[in-house]
């Protein structure tokens, strides 16, 4: 990047501008998006996922209030994220936190997942968290299942792995929340770490 890049692209941060909204919002919804994108710096929050959101409805010609809305409630998630995962989040860690909040995920249970994974990152388990959700697996059930798993015993690869089980017993035809459970189970108990307490699961 040149130099002169490299400046006005500072000084568009510091006049509050987003250079990639030329052309796309106009008047009173620029401004608007551009302020929550301000704020949302000045708290030293990732700015990258409002600017993308911003951007993707513009594409799909949302409404501008809509967008404006959305891209507000995105910059609270983000802050509600890092409240309850602390102020060293990184921000993978706060996107998939937002996202977990937004699929209705208590902010009590990113902070016991933060308690449980002390000193190592949550943003897979937060990802894997959601993947599961939209897939069926009931809230409260899904958050017991994966803050059981909060442990850095449990690797990474061991999410991975774990997800591309469960997507193959709910394609197979077994309930999400079997599948889930039974799975999850299958690697606490591989990684010597205790069972969780669940609700019910109903089998057909």
């Amino acid at each position: 990047m040149s130099n002169l890049i490299m400046l006005l692209a500072a000084l568009a941060a510091l006049q509050g501008t987003e250079p990639r909204f030329e052309g796309r919002f106009t008047g009173e919804t620029r401004a608007a998006l551009e302020a929550i994108v301000q704020s949302a710096r000045d708290a030293g929050l990732p700015t990258e996922p409002l600017v993308q959101r911003a951007l993707e409805g513009a594409s799909r010609r949302a409404e501008p209030a809509r967008i404006v809305a959305v891209v507000r409630s995105l910059g609270e998630r983000l802050r509600n994220a890092r409240s309850a995962l602390g102020p060293n989040a990184s921000e993978g860690e706060l996107v998939a936190g937002a996202s977990a909040l937004y699929v209705g995920v208590d902010a009590g249970a990113l902070e016991r997942m933060r308690r449980a994974r002390a000193g190592g990152s949550v943003a897979v388990p937060l990802v894997l968290l959601v993947d599961i959700i939209e897939r069926g697996v009931p809230r409260d059930t899904a958050a017991a299942l994966i803050t059981s798993l909060s442990d850095p015993r449990v690797r990474d690869a061991d999410y991975m792995t774990l997800r591309q089980s469960i997507v193959s017993d709910i394609q197979s035809g077994v309930s999400p929340a079997a599948a889930a459970s039974a799975r999850a189970r299958g690697v606490l108990v591989t990684r010597g770490l205790p069972e969780p307490q669940l609700p019910a699961v109903r089998t057909p």
